[in-house]
């Protein structure tokens, strides 16, 4: 990583932030390094259930740094794809969803653009009452091009998106939970955030990474092909030492202790 995002852990959640403050969090070549690093770095804690991702600042992500990109700073291999498909500006966002715990969003001030985009890519989006959104990149004359396609097909339905990707307009967070973008609104989205993370921490983290790949796979996949799917990841989970665990400890009204 660089000085662009910071991954704090404590009790078994990443708290993951970005830090260009001074630019509310604009996305510049560093900044979008730095996200990569993150996620290639929190791919690989075995002992991080969930993250949490948030803005520093005024703001959650205001988009592409348009002087850093004009002034010729981009500099961003959009042909390589060393990410599972994904090129340096889509992983940015579809690799939150990629990676094997659940990521939660606590968006505040703006999210435009890319930083919408970025936002996208979390399992769970929640955000304070004003905060302004926007599919943004038409107000450049530029399409979106940091993975929120793929990520937007299973949030909200497509004569919304087509509308609200042509005309690049904002919108606030009672639309955007209503189109389906964002999961919950909060006053302090960031607390509630990790209220939540706290929750799903306390289950099998085995199960809720399973659970995951489930829900990664529900859009796409055929129905035979989700029902091998959810017979195999029950399979991994099922009378395994954590599976066990849960039921003991519900029975015995106790807080569980899992492995990792």
């Amino acid at each position: 990583m660089n000085d662009r995002v910071s991954i704090t852990v404590t009790d078994h959640i990443a708290d993951v932030r970005l830090t260009r403050a001074d630019k509310m969090n604009a996305i510049d070549p560093a900044m979008f390094q730095g996200i990569a690093d993150a996620i290639d770095q929190l791919a690989g804690m075995d002992d991080v259930r969930v993250a949490i991702l948030s803005g520093e600042g005024r703001g959650f992500c205001a988009g592409l740094d348009m002087g850093s990109m004009a002034t010729g700073g981009s500099g961003l291999e959009l042909s390589s794809r060393p990410w599972d498909g994904a090129n340096l500006v889509q992983q940015v966002s579809i690799g939150w969803r990629k990676l094997p715990m659940p990521v939660i969003a606590a968006v505040h001030g703006v999210a435009l653009g890319g930083g919408f985009q970025i936002m996208s890519g979390a399992d769970i989006r929640i955000a304070a009452p004003a905060t302004r959104f926007a599919i943004r990149e038409l107000h450049w004359g530029l399409v979106p091009d940091m993975g929120g396609f793929p990520l937007w097909r299973s949030l909200v339905r497509d004569d919304v998106l087509r509308e609200l990707t042509y005309t690049a307009r904002e919108f606030g967070p009672e639309d955007a939970l209503g189109y389906g973008f964002i999961s919950h609104i909060a006053d302090d989205p960031r607390a509630a955030a990790l209220t939540l993370a706290a929750e799903i921490a306390s289950r099998n983290p085995h199960a809720v990474r399973g659970a995951k790949r489930l829900c990664n796979m529900a859009h796409d996949a055929d129905p035979t092909t989700m029902l091998e799917a959810e017979t195999v990841e029950q399979l991994k989970v099922i009378r395994q030492p954590n599976q066990v665990e849960a039921v003991m400890a519900n029975m015995e009204k106790r807080t569980p202790v899992f492995r990792d």
